[in-house]
């Protein structure tokens, strides 16, 4: 996992996520530095974990699942995806730290 876990790339945004596997239920947790923790209820088995990561995030930063992708980390808790044509400031802005409001 990169230490800096956000890049502005052209074809979008690369974004950290730590992963919590068979939670009680389906939620972005927060900021952990500059990982995003989250919570999904799918079992980490046929990639079921990666599609329920992949269709929580679409929701939380408001675009369609096929603009989610997994590039890195599909057997691992810590995974690398891509999110097309959102800056890092526009997630920041959908998905706050806590403590700070929506901007």
């Amino acid at each position: 996992m990169p230490t800096k876990a956000t890049a502005a790339r052209p074809e979008g945004l690369l974004l950290a996520v730590r992963v919590h596997p068979r939670a009680r239920r389906d939620e972005v947790v927060g900021w952990e530095g500059s990982v995003l923790r989250l919570r999904v209820t799918a079992a980490p088995q046929d990639g079921e974990a990666n599609r329920a990561v992949a269709g929580l995030l679409a929701d939380a930063v408001g675009v369609a699942p096929s603009r989610v992708a997994l590039v890195r980390g599909a057997a691992a808790r810590d995974k690398l995806f891509r999110i097309e044509r959102l800056s890092l400031a526009e997630v920041q802005a959908k998905i706050p730290r806590k403590g700070e409001g929506p901007q």
